[in-house]
């Protein structure tokens, strides 16, 4: 690791005559330099208008963009050069603040907290007082990079064939009331049996198997009471079934609901998306509970007093222990009471529950039982049931049934796909229960990495976690200093070929390195089952962040710079889907830099990430597990077509190869996107890419919209099962979009509405960052031999470029003579990086 600082002794005059040179060079060495990873944009080309024929290959070759030569095509995004010399401030432009007057006011404390903005001790600051040469720069990334081979080495391959199939494939149950008053419904169901086992077969890419139960049950004192026709994939059964079935029976108002939920109990589930579709006109025994009709008008009144002894909540947990969505039919209003106790208990287990806004109970359940199934940083519960119960209106319109039952059906898939993802071991979990048709036969576990268990497992408990709004302005509030470097994405150049270049390969996702001070919040706000959310702002910025840490050390710094080099991919694709619509305000990803701390005080290095904080309401567009969102016809979100757009436009711009979803943010701004890829070597750390069933689970859910069509996108469903693709040939020029120079910003913004200073040509700014670059203006003495002199220097553009700020002059700045020379190993994260594990070995090759 590298050496801290000396101690020191300050005081309040120290003439730099009474400080060796070496100590002076450790802080005066901090220059402004090139980034150190960025490529000249290449000049754009003319490319074939042909695309190359469709091959799924491993290692993909993408086609150029087929483009009209245009000067457009080649558009600098961030230039990140060293600026000329620092101009004196034009009057009124920026706010100087004269940090000292003369040379010997100036002591060696005061230089470290005047580039930190921190009071840390001199035994934490040695980040802030070490420079990183371009060449250490250069080696630390490769270092990175092989770490992540190393990582990805250690991760078994994921099988996740057959994932959408297992997750598609159906067990529905008819409850059928089959009283005298039912014999219109019997006879739908039985018409309309067949027509929607098809249905759902063919909603699902022919891939589901669909198993049909029915029971039926009428009254206690009708013979037969219950007939069932347990699980089986022939409709010819089913149709048969309920052709023999007598709508008769039925004395007093109430039947025998629960006798016939224990029945369904008892039936041999297996598959793992299950539905009951109950269809019913008549509500359970149990006045004033389960109905509203008069004592008199009920046999049984009492809860448990029938001759069965069942009460309704145990058998509902059982139901919802065994992953069974519930769908009422409502007939009419006498159901109302028992769909709200049923509803009830859904809710309370932390499952979906919504009534019908005609129901007289609605308001009892919606919008009563909130379910914070996933915030914008992280979850905070994992009991959230993934099953529902949902009233659907059927009155008299029996030819509506077969609607409504796929639609319930396709809606329980979804959950079950969020429930599930690649199979973990080769041995059955056992039975819940032991009984037939019990147990959960899956060995398949939660797709969410951030769906936390609440604490449960966990380094911190719910309880501790920050329950009050942030208190971003009030003095001492952040009270956590860490020192910290790492990684950001280096987004320089967007050219002709920028996006298909870094489609191809992961290492022409470039990264840059970069060192901060960051001023956080001890007690996190959010939690998941791997990470704690806390909020942060840096030491030159008034801008608010999150820093994401985990909860314990199980995640390396390779699995932080996966999902950073996902969304700066995510970025890239809609710098150019913006370009292509002008669409205002543009789709744009929040990006994260992936850090290693050592000076937080107390405690070991540990890994973690930092990324804009953004406030507002946060909307889920669609997830990796076919959950897309569904606009009111009354109140539309425009948003929400264009987010659908962009997955599909990923889709077809990658030609098949790379699918962008589980959008979520704040209006258009998103975060923790995931990307399912047709190479399994591609993202193979992130546990939400789910491969070739991820664009499965896409396109069954989608629907092209206007935004598709004005984009000619021309994959679609059909091509998923044929396995035969077309694509879109030719793509236009983009319209100019660039992202902030800021690193940890990147904003995407309109070339025209981006703010330039002369004091730094070639850089475009935000209107977020634009006037904190004229805000943090200092001066500064410069600390090179020679006459005593003063320069300008604005804090937070070395910042903004993951830079210390220099202590001499852009005319006396040192020039880093490691650009051109072999690299150097050195720097804290480096040693610490390289000493982190024994050596390991790869492909033949030892690290």
């Amino acid at each position: 690791m590298a050496s801290k600082p000396p101690a020191y002794t300050s005081s309040d005059s120290v003439s730099r005559s009474k400080t060796s040179r070496d100590e002076m060079r450790s802080l005066a060495d901090e220059m402004l330099r090139a980034s150190l990873t960025r490529g000249a944009a290449s000049p754009a080309s003319s490319v074939t208008s042909t695309p190359p024929s469709y091959r799924r290959s491993a290692t993909p070759a993408f086609p150029p963009s087929a483009r009209a030569p245009n000067p457009a095509d080649s558009l600098v995004l961030n230039r990140e050069r060293i600026p000329g010399a620092f101009r004196p401030p034009i009057v009124g432009s920026a706010s100087i603040t004269r940090d000292s007057i003369t040379r010997d006011s100036i002591t060696r404390d005061s230089i470290i907290r005047d580039s930190k903005s921190s009071s840390v001790s001199n035994a934490s600051t040695s980040l802030s007082t070490s420079t990183v040469s371009a060449a250490d720069a250069k080696a630390r990334i490769r270092h990175l990079q092989r770490e992540m081979e190393r990582a990805k080495a250690d991760v078994p391959q994921r099988a996740t064939g057959g994932l959408f199939k297992a997750a598609c494939s159906t067990d529905l149950l008819f409850l059928i009331d089959t009283t005298g008053s039912m014999y219109s419904y019997i006879n739908a169901a039985k018409e309309q049996v067949k027509s929607i086992v098809a249905d759902i077969k063919k909603s699902f890419l022919n891939e589901s198997e669909v198993r049909v139960a029915v029971v039926s049950y009428k009254d206690h004192g009708d013979h037969p009471n219950i007939e069932f026709l347990d699980f089986t994939s022939s409709t010819d059964q089913v149709f048969e079934f309920l052709g023999r079935l007598d709508a008769t029976g039925g004395a007093d108002a109430p039947e025998d609901v629960l006798g016939g939920l224990y029945q369904a109990l008892n039936v041999s589930w297996k598959q793992q998306t299950r539905c009951v579709i109950h269809i019913a006109d008549a509500p359970p025994h149990g006045a004033g509970v389960l109905h509203d009709f008069a004592e008199s008008s009920d046999n049984y009144p009492h809860p448990g007093s029938e001759p069965h002894g069942l009460t309704y909540e145990p058998l509902l947990k059982q139901l919802i222990q065994f992953n069974v969505n519930y769908a009422l039919l409502r007939v009419n209003s006498s159901t109302d009471r028992m769909a709200l106790a049923f509803a009830q208990v859904y809710a309370e287990s932390n499952a979906d529950a919504q009534l019908l806004p005609s129901n007289i109970y609605s308001s009892q359940v919606n919008g009563m039982y909130s379910k914070d199934r996933s915030g914008v940083w992280s979850s905070t519960s994992n009991t959230h049931t993934n099953v529902q119960f949902e009233e659907i209106e059927l009155g008299t319109t029996y030819s509506q049934l077969r609607h409504l039952v796929v639609r319930t059906v396709t809606a329980s898939v979804s959950r079950t796909a969020g429930r599930m993802s690649l199979a973990l071991s080769t041995v059955p979990k056992p039975s819940a229960t032991g009984g037939k048709g019990r147990g959960m036969a899956s060995d398949l576990t939660a797709i969410r990495e951030d769906e936390g268990s609440g604490g449960s497992g966990g380094s911190a408990k719910e309880s501790y976690l920050e329950k009050g709004p942030p208190q971003w302005d009030t003095p001492g509030w952040l009270d956590e200093t860490l020192e910290v470097e790492g990684f950001c994405p280096d987004m320089v150049v967007q050219s002709a070929n920028s996006l298909n270049e870094m489609m191809n390969a992961d290492e022409n996702i470039k990264l840059s390195v970069t060192q901060l001070t960051i001023h956080a919040r001890s007690k996190p706000f959010a939690q998941g089952s791997v990470r704690l959310a806390s909020y942060a702002r840096t030491a030159a910025s008034t801008s608010k962040f999150v820093v994401k840490s985990f909860k314990d050390d199980s995640k390396m710094l390779a699995h932080v710079a996966e999902d950073m080099r996902i969304q700066a991919l995510c970025k890239a694709f809609a710098l150019e889907f913006n370009g292509l619509l002008n669409i205002e305000p543009p789709i744009d990803f929040i990006m994260t830099t992936c850090l290693q701390t050592k000076a937080k005080v107390g405690s070991e290095g540990g890994c973690l990430s930092i990324e804009p904080f953004i406030d507002g309401e946060y909307i889920k567009y669609n997830n990796n597990s076919m959950f897309v969102k569904e606009d009111s016809p009354d109140d539309p979100d425009p948003f929400n077509q264009i987010a659908q757009a962009f997955s599909h436009f990923t889709f077809e711009r990658s030609w098949g190869h790379f699918l962008v979803n589980d959008l979520q943010g704040v209006g258009h701004l998103l975060t923790d996107p995931s990307i399912q890829t047709l190479d399994h070597e591609r993202f193979k750390l992130a546990e939400t890419n789910l491969y070739e069933e991820g664009f499965k689970f896409f396109f069954v859910a989608h629907d092209c919209n206007s935004f598709c069509h004005k984009l000619e996108l021309k994959s679609n469903r059909e091509m998923v099962v044929s396995g035969s693709y077309e694509f879109r040939e030719r793509w236009p020029t983009i319209e100019p979009t660039v992202c902030c120079s800021n690193k940890l910003c990147r904003r995407i913004v309109r070339l025209a509405g981006t703010h330039e200073s002369e004091k730094f040509p070639g850089y475009h700014w935000c209107s977020e960052c634009w006037p904190q670059l004229q805000s943090s203006m200092v001066r500064w003495i410069c600390m090179a031999p020679g006459p005593n002199h003063e320069y300008d220097m604005s804090k937070f553009f070395y910042e903004s470029q993951g830079q210390l700020a220099p202590r001499r002059c852009p005319e006396h700045v040192e020039k880093d003579k490691s650009v051109s020379s072999a690299a150097v190993v050195g720097g804290s994260l480096w040693s610490r990086m390289k000493a982190g594990g024994p050596k390991r070995t790869i492909s033949g090759r030892s690290w």
